[in-house]
């Protein structure tokens, strides 16, 4: 069996009540294939994930945009994997480069997160990507794998990961990577992955392009369905 395709909208930090509403009420009536075809992932700001689970179609699914390295505690500000499986919310974004470059988030410390999410029972879509200057300099796959590998370190099983392949110079920025420079970085991670893991997992993980902001309007569903894509959603209600 091939691998299922995979939709995902990050909605970053962004939204009020009433925009979240409209938002879920367009997607709840889009025409789409069928879940065994098509998994569709929304990942509202963590105040609404509530809301958006009790009011989103239900073969549609949620992920939280982050969440903290270990258990709960007084860690000011952090959401715990613990916190978001308990209001069942099957998915996670970890390792965004909005977080890796602004807030510091290493290799290694996302690695841990997504070995901790993974084990706690959540779902984890991995983000990896380079930056404008790292891609001029001929070392977007060395800066990719090791970010890679920081995961793969950590983890036996891929199952649970997607994995988002987000050129860092192609988020909000106008600028969207070419299908042929996204596809050879989606061939060079799958070839990582079968020479550092193994041809099974290399075979049956999915591996995505981010990296598109797109406003919310009443074509929203049929945008996020055109594409086998991780898209950054921005509001124009």
């Amino acid at each position: 069996m091939g691998r299922k395709f995979f939709v995902g909208g990050n909605w970053k930090c962004n939204g009020t009540t009433e925009e979240v509403k409209k938002i879920v009420s367009v997607l709840n009536e889009g025409q789409v294939p069928s879940s065994d075809v098509v998994e569709v992932v929304v990942s509202p700001p963590f105040v609404f994930l509530g809301l958006v689970k009790s009011s989103l179609r239900p073969d549609f699914h949620v992920a939280a945009q982050n969440c903290w390295v270990k258990k709960g505690g007084a860690f000011t500000g952090e959401i715990s994997a613990e916190m978001l499986v308990n209001l069942d919310i099957p998915w996670v974004i970890l390792g965004h480069s909005e977080r890796r470059l602004i807030l510091n988030e290493s290799n290694e410390f996302v690695g841990d997160k997504v070995a901790y999410a993974l084990s706690q029972g959540l779902k984890v879509i991995a983000c990896v990507g380079e930056t404008l200057e790292q891609r001029e300099a001929g070392s977007t796959m060395d800066v990719v794998a090791a970010q890679t590998k920081a995961i793969a370190d950590r983890v036996s099983s891929w199952s649970n990961i997607v994995l988002a392949y987000e050129p860092v110079w192609a988020i909000g920025t106008g600028k969207v990577a070419t299908p042929v420079q996204a596809q050879e970085v989606h061939f060079e991670l799958r070839k990582w992955l079968f020479a550092n893991t193994s041809p099974e997992i290399a075979a049956a993980t999915r591996i995505i392009y981010g990296g598109i902001s797109i406003n919310v309007s009443h074509v929203l569903v049929h945008l996020l369905l055109s594409f086998g894509c991780f898209y950054n959603v921005q509001y124009a209600l």
